[in-house]
């Protein structure tokens, strides 16, 4: 009798105690007037205390480096993935935001080859994303791309044209008269070369990939954690190169996991992390000390990524381009390609250095399509000057400072941090191949499929930049 009235005396002390929580909870709450904050906030949902690999940023990038991680393990489990993304309501991610679209036509092999694979990847996604309980429709509309040159930057598109074709892509030149042939509702003015892909080129629903990317990696195995990277715990070790100087080499023991609007974190002990954070990355890596050493030190050059807003502007024009409406490229830098049916489009161009916007929010200009976008597309399509912007967003391109192209792979300071950032605008549609690449350089040691050693961090160390030409 004695131990059920200490039963029953427990249980009416847990029913006080949760309706007193909850009163306090209320309370904190009232206090706290339009926050979601509360300091007796719970989170079920903390990652693990240990993992094998660590993802920072669980955009498209990330999620696809998780995925091959878990499709080359030798046996389920075999490898522990976390992937950690701060914006649970993706509001705010890069994927999301941008205009979707895949292209081979690049001026370098490495980026032709990436996108070569990628849309191999695309076309056949239910063999790779597919679950038991949904497939995968990626709206592939693969109309191309269709890049326009002026006399000026001709022989720039006719030597690309030359890369692309040896690389493997099947692209076209046309002249202003085949141009307007196919294209009749474009002006040629001004136009004196132009390029058009005829497969594989065209663009896609950016939120279908990373969900896919998403579902199957959790169905393989991966772990999901919502919360922010602050801090790491790492060591020290001191190095001497061949010249003498003094290298402090880092490895990281664990990330600092800040639970959303609280004060609650949880440390994760890993053996690796990858720098998947996207426009955030130079930052994540300023937290292991990358760019503060001495100017004329490894030490003292940091990852060179940081954000950069751009526009993007949905547009109706009833009697604007049709069905064959390709992702068409002006040499001004104005972007147009259709959005679903019924005479829609979304427009764009990247701002000029010096007319950078801010970034700490984002905000659109709509000033800036009545002034910089408009005049050029009403130029280049006529009938784009009775269009009307019914919409707008802005979104951040993870932009490589150094030279506007992808920084692959482990860098020299820091033994057990792996780099998937800097892509400036092509991560989303390169990011299949990306993510089987770094796969195998953590599981691997060494790139299997394609060689991107040239797009490491040690061009940058060198200051040897690889410009791309065909940047949007």
């Amino acid at each position: 009798m004695s131990q059920l009235k200490l039963c029953g005396d427990i249980l009416k002390a847990s029913l006080q105690f949760g309706m007193h929580l909850g009163a306090m909870r209320k309370k904190a709450s009232d206090a706290l007037p339009g926050s979601s904050w509360t300091p007796l906030q719970q989170y079920p949902n903390l990652p693990p205390e240990r993992a094998d690999i660590v993802i920072v940023g669980g955009g498209v990038m990330g999620w696809s480096i998780a995925y091959w991680l878990k499709k080359k393990e030798s046996a389920r489990d075999v490898v522990k993935v976390v992937v950690v993304e701060k914006d649970p309501t993706y509001s705010q991610a890069s994927t999301v935001l941008s205009a979707g679209g895949i292209r081979q036509q690049f001026s370098l092999p490495e980026n032709i080859h990436l996108s070569l694979a990628s849309a191999d990847f695309m076309r056949n996604i239910n063999e790779h994303l597919a679950t038991l309980d949904d497939s995968v429709d990626l709206q592939f509309n693969q109309s191309g791309y269709l890049f326009l040159a002026s006399e000026d930057v001709a022989h720039i598109m006719e030597e690309n044209y030359k890369t692309q074709r040896d690389a493997g892509a099947q692209v076209a030149l046309l002249s202003p008269t085949q141009l307007k042939e196919k294209f009749p509702w474009i002006n040629p003015e001004g136009v004196v070369l132009a390029s058009y892909g005829l497969e594989n080129e065209g663009w896609f629903d950016p939120w279908t990939l990373l969900n896919a990317f998403r579902r199957k990696a959790i169905s393989m195995g991966v772990i999901q954690c919502y919360g922010e990277v602050t801090d790491f715990k790492h060591t020290t070790n001191v190095a001497i190169t061949a010249d003498g100087e003094q290298l402090d080499r880092t490895r990281i023991k664990s990330v600092k996991v800040q639970m959303p609007n609280s004060l609650v974190y949880q440390p994760v002990e890993c053996a690796i992390v990858v720098n998947a954070a996207g426009a955030f990355s130079g930052k994540l890596a300023a937290m292991l000390g990358l760019g503060s050493g001495p100017k004329d030190t490894i030490a003292g050059i940091p990852l060179p990524v940081e954000p950069r807003k751009r526009y993007v502007y949905v547009v109706h024009c009833p009697d604007g381009p049709g069905l064959d409406t390709p992702f068409l490229i002006d040499y001004s830098g104005v972007y147009f390609r259709r959005e679903g049916l019924g005479g829609n489009y979304i427009a764009g161009t990247s701002p000029e250095e010096a007319e950078e916007p801010d970034t700490s929010n984002l905000e659109v200009d709509h000033q800036f399509f009545e002034d910089k976008i408009w005049p050029n597309l009403a130029n280049r399509v006529p009938a784009f000057e009775k269009l009307k912007v019914t919409s707008a967003w802005a979104g951040f391109y993870d932009y490589n400072t150094f030279d506007q192209n992808g920084i692959i792979g482990i860098h020299p300071l820091i033994n057990n941090m792996y780099f998937a950032t800097g892509f400036s605008g092509h991560g989303l549609q390169h990011s299949p191949a990306v993510g089987r690449a770094v796969a195998e350089l953590i599981l691997d040691g060494n790139f299997q499929t394609l060689n991107l050693s040239a797009l490491g961090f040690q061009r940058i160390l060198a200051q040897e930049p690889m410009l791309e030409r065909n940047i949007v």
